[in-house]
Order: structure tokens, then sequence, then C-alpha cells
């Protein structure tokens, strides 16, 4: 592995154990008028492959998988709107559909088609719709608890009346547009923050996150760089009923991993795999949580390289 100079930038200590990787080099494209942000590993001969990041997070917390693969193909890692170093949404909510259209514009505008997609959490919800929808432009899927809510979750949450629904929606909307960025006194107590959140993470990965997912304000401070709104969904975004008909729409062999220690639950034992017509292969990882990729980075690109040799 090779160091990454940002560290010296910030004046955080160099790890004993190099586990920091040089990075790739960014890029901007544009969709619906928004700048957003990728970053491409190279090796452009190579069969492409798109990583897709989850809520309030960024395109290099795939750098360790990416460091993994980039030897066999084309990586690319966007920044989703409104998350890293893309930018934020105007006189509107995120939607799904935003995010997939982004993804499509992407692809379409460097012609990495057809292409092998991995996905984590809202990244892998999306490379699921994408796929649905544009089945002949996917080699292979690989969704990190894509699914989103449990079968479970979500009878609870449509029990609540349509209109209680929305008002509370409204209600969280207009206290997101109150609420401040989280400001942290140094880099080092943004830090803190990232490894109290997930400490299955090691030292070494929480620092780089922590760099590469904040920015610092006039003041000095740091603050992460989501904007507060990707929090909320717009209301209208697609019905559950839809996606699982969209599911069925996949053609590519499809692999869905969980982290045993998730909130995530099993997709054979509740059937949402029922929902896929596709070749489907399932994986859960013991002493994981919701960060497969981090938490058992080793045993996650062993499964993922077999899966993607078959």
């Amino acid at each position: 592995m090779r160091f990454n100079p940002v560290f010296n930038k910030v004046n955080f200590p160099m790890p004993a154990d190099n586990s920091i990787i040089a990075g790739p080099t960014s890029h901007n494209y544009f969709s619906q008028r928004l700048r957003l942000n990728y970053v491409d590993w190279g090796n452009p001969s190579a069969p492409p492959m798109i990583l897709v990041h989850g809520g309030r997070d960024h395109c290099r917390n795939w750098d360790w998988v990416a460091e993994h693969f980039r030897d066999e193909y084309h990586i690319i890692a966007p920044d989703l709107r409104g998350h890293g170093d893309s930018q934020w949404m105007e006189g509107g909510t995120y939607t799904q559909l935003d995010y997939v259209y982004d993804i499509a514009q992407l692809l379409h505008q460097k012609d990495m088609r057809p292409v092998t997609i991995i996905g984590h959490s809202l990244g892998g919800s999306i490379s699921l719709l994408y796929t649905s929808i544009y089945p002949d432009n996917v080699k292979k899927l690989v969704a990190i608890e894509g699914l989103g809510p449990s079968p479970s979750m979500q009878k609870k949450m449509s029990e609540k009346l349509i209109g209680d629904r929305i008002r509370d929606w409204m209600a969280d909307l207009r206290k997101s547009s109150g609420r401040s960025a989280r400001r942290y006194p140094t880099l080092e107590d943004a830090f803190q923050r990232m490894q109290d959140e997930n400490p299955h993470l090691s030292e070494a990965q929480a620092r780089h996150l922590t760099i590469h997912g904040s920015n610092q304000n006039e003041d000095g401070t740091f603050s992460w760089k989501f904007d507060n709104y990707v929090r909320f969904f717009a209301f209208s975004d697609l019905p559950r009923r839809d996606l699982k008909k969209l599911w069925g729409e996949i053609k590519c062999p499809t692999l869905l991993v969980r982290g045993v220690e998730s909130w995530a639950s099993d997709p054979v034992a509740d059937g949402r795999t029922e929902h896929f017509n596709c070749p489907i292969e399932v994986e859960a990882f013991e002493k994981a949580g919701h960060w497969v990729h981090h938490d058992q980075l080793e045993g996650f690109v062993q499964r993922v390289r077999t899966f993607l040799a078959d």
C-alpha cells in the first residue's frame, strides 16, 4: 500500500501499518445542471466497474475495495448529488430517481456499458433500480444492504394514516431547514465521531474517511460534506410495491450482501428474494454491520471476486 500525502496537510500522524493508499483522479460531469464529482482509478482498457456509495457518505469510502480491483477493471466512483464534492440541490428534495438518472448520465457520457456495479445501502438501492430499468447495461451486480427497510419495518410505517405520514414528512423537512451543519472544533474531533459511529473501523480507515468526508469552515472548524437535506426523500418517491416489481426486471447475476450485526433483515427469510427472476446469491457476513465492505474487507473482496469470476 502507498501513503496518501493528504495526512500531512491536516497534521494527522502517519499510521504505522502503511494502510493508506494512493488515491484516484477527480473529475466533474453534469446532470440536470448540477456539477457532480467522480473519481477514476484508471486502466481505461479494462472492463468497466462503478462503485456507488450510500447516504451521507462519499466516493472515497470505496478506496480499499477499488485498490483490490483496479488492475482488473476500469473503476469509477461518483459522489452522489448532495454528497462529497458534488453540488447540492436547491429548490427541491432528493429522490431515488434523480440519483438513478445521475448514474445513467455518467455511464452514458463515459460509454461504460455493460458495466459491473457494486452499491452500498442507498447506493445499492440506486444500483438495483438502474439495473432494473436498463437490464442490458449491467453485466453483474453486487448490492450491499440495498433492499431498503425490511417488510416488518415497511408494515409498521404503512400503519400510519397517509395524512399523518405527509405531515410528519413536512415537519421533518421544516426541522432540517433550520438545522445548521454540525461543526467540530478540530479534525481530530470529527475523526472521533467517525470512529464512534462504526467501532468496526480501524483507526486508519476512520481517519481516511474523515479526511475525504469533511470540509474546513472559514472559522477553522470542520463539517461533514453532505447536505442535510439528503436525510429526506421526496414523499412521492417510488412506492415499495413498484420497486419489487422492478427487481423482477433485472437480468444479470446479482449478489445481495448484508452484515449479521446490521439492522438489515435476511432477504431470503423475509421473502424479498422471491421478487427476483435473475440468478441470485445471498451472503451474510459475521462480525459485520451495515458497512460490510469496511468491517470485513478481505472476506468481502474474496466473495465478490468469486462471484465475478463465475
